[in-house]
């Protein structure tokens, strides 16, 4: 359950090692959709996933705030994967759960030991691709909510005020371990959403730009996610 009162569901693969990854999904997604389940099995592979469908989302109760208030969800999995008894947590979201991940490292009491954000958006409100376009007619036209609804989203109420972007905030991760990952087919936020946040890190983030990736965890690969899983396992070692 989140601080806040929402009972979040997800699943545990146990792991051997004292790593576990904790998983944030994309927007309309979770954890039982066939191509994140095969990718939470992938990444289990390599250590212990504890991974959950946001508020909103899929067995959670709540709804979604598309990005504001599941950084309380990613603060509730990391506690959950402390319970479990893993003492190293690397966090990785995709697209909105990039987002999360992102502004958890940066603001959330219960930091991780790693991050890493696949297909994140830099900033709120961007329009400039039509799959964009059709996610802001769910969040703003009357009928959006119904339509949201049909495709396995609860929406919440807009935003009163908007909280602070990934590129706000990312800056506050360091001495956090972070990778960026973006494709370069992405088409839902173009390549220079992660060149923005990479900058915006002061020099501390990775990065990886993916040739011929599109978007967040339908374009994950095994192979992409075994050098993602790598990749925090190095951190991790370096961190002991």
């Amino acid at each position: 359950m989140s601080h806040d009162g929402v009972r979040l569901h997800g699943v545990h693969h146990k792991g051997e090692s004292d790593l576990a990854f904790v998983v944030g999904h994309g927007f309309t997604n979770h954890v039982r959709k066939p191509y994140v389940a095969r990718l939470l099995a992938r990444l289990a592979t390599h250590a212990g996933v504890v991974a959950f469908d946001f508020r909103g989302h899929g067995r959670s109760e709540g709804r979604s705030t598309v990005g504001a208030d599941e950084v309380h969800d990613i603060e509730a999995a990391v506690l959950k994967a402390r319970e479990l008894g893993y003492s190293k947590i690397a966090t990785i979201g995709f697209s909105m759960g990039a987002s999360a991940v992102l502004r958890h490292a940066a603001l959330g009491e219960t930091r991780p030991d790693a991050v890493v954000s696949v297909s994140s958006p830099a900033r709120w409100w961007s329009r400039e691709t039509a799959p964009m376009r059709r996610v802001h007619w769910l969040l703003e036209q009357p009928h959006g909510k119904l339509a949201a609804r049909a495709i396995g989203v609860r929406l919440g109420d807009s935003w009163v005020q908007a909280p602070e972007s990934p590129l706000e905030v990312v800056a506050r991760i360091t001495p956090i371990p972070l990778l960026i990952v973006h494709g370069d087919l992405d088409h839902y936020f173009g390549v220079e959403h992660a060149v923005s946040l990479h900058r915006a890190s002061l020099g501390h983030a990775e990065m990886w730009i993916e040739s011929g990736m599109r978007h967040a965890e339908s374009a994950a690969t095994e192979d992409l996610v075994d050098r993602m899983a790598a990749w925090v396992a190095d951190k991790a070692e370096d961190e002991e």
